[in-house]
């Protein structure tokens, strides 16, 4: 094997930038802010790129964002992301699944810091793209008003386990709590590690409460405070009481059983527009 570290095995501008770690620095910034840029400008001057705000005046659809059917007839953003005044379901207690985004409760507010807290989102994502073969397999591509209370959102970048994007309601409580104490026990080729010690651990109710008002206060699709104050009162006791005696595996089970069955898709309507 031949010791020759003065040989250039690839192109001149390529080696001279591996020997200086400066100009290796400025080259790797230089494109890092490209790619940003390419990301991000988009996002202020496309209209259907924004998140539409719930309620905004009496126009829900407040940022022009408009999906249509075969028609080209616009679907009203009131099926897409819950609004109480115009919903038969009034309260975040009565809303029911396909009645449109809404905001987490309580206990799935627990259940998300636990997904966090654990790392879920780096083998698991939450978003279907708009495949076929990703269609077939986890339902519905999502769309961006379904991550529009995630601060911040889960859609990960890697799969050793499948999307969660859709799995609310796709298995019952007890196969949850069973494969998260032991997954080989319900899908015998998982990776995926033990949890059981979530059956001990309380929720955080003081962190849960807490997260439930900052909600309300984001610059950004910040969630109405009175959704909130209906359910839990102005102080949210409600809040408290509904997370009293409640394990990280139930607010983790509850989270999960709350994803992907907020909007009702309808055939023939393009939710990418």
């Amino acid at each position: 094997m031949s010791d020759n570290h003065d040989k250039i095995y690839s192109t001149k501008f390529q080696d001279s930038m591996e020997r200086k770690t400066l100009l290796m620095f400025l080259v790797i910034a230089l494109a890092v802010a490209v790619g940003g840029i390419v990301e991000i400008v988009p996002l202020f001057y496309l209209p259907n790129t924004a998140m539409c705000a719930t309620m905004a005046g009496n126009d829900p659809s407040c940022n022009k964002t408009q999906h249509k059917d075969a028609s080209g007839k616009v679907i009203p953003m009131d099926k897409i992301i819950w609004n109480p005044a115009t919903s038969a379901h009034k309260t975040l207690n009565d809303w029911q699944p396909g009645d449109g985004v809404r905001p987490y409760k309580a206990l799935e507010m627990a259940g998300r810091a636990v997904y966090i807290r654990e790392g879920c989102y780096l083998c698991h994502s939450q978003m279907i793209r708009p495949f076929r073969d990703e269609k077939d397999r986890y339902g519905h591509y999502s769309i961006a008003e379904e991550s529009m209370y995630d601060h911040p959102f889960q859609w990960g970048s890697k799969r050793t386990g499948p999307d969660l994007a859709r799995v609310g309601g796709k298995y019952s409580d007890d196969w949850h709590r069973l494969h998260l104490r032991y997954p080989r026990s319900v899908v015998q080729e998982s990776v995926m590690p033990n949890y059981v010690w979530l059956e001990n651990k309380p929720v955080d109710v003081a962190g849960t409460v807490q997260t439930l008002k900052v909600m309300t206060i984001v610059p950004f699709n910040a969630v109405p405070a009175k959704i909130y104050t209906a359910v839990y009162g102005d102080d949210y006791a409600g809040a408290a009481a509904e997370l009293k005696g409640k394990t990280d595996m139930d607010a983790l089970i509850a989270y999960l059983q709350g994803l992907g069955n907020h909007v009702k898709f309808e055939e023939g309507v393009n939710y990418r527009d």
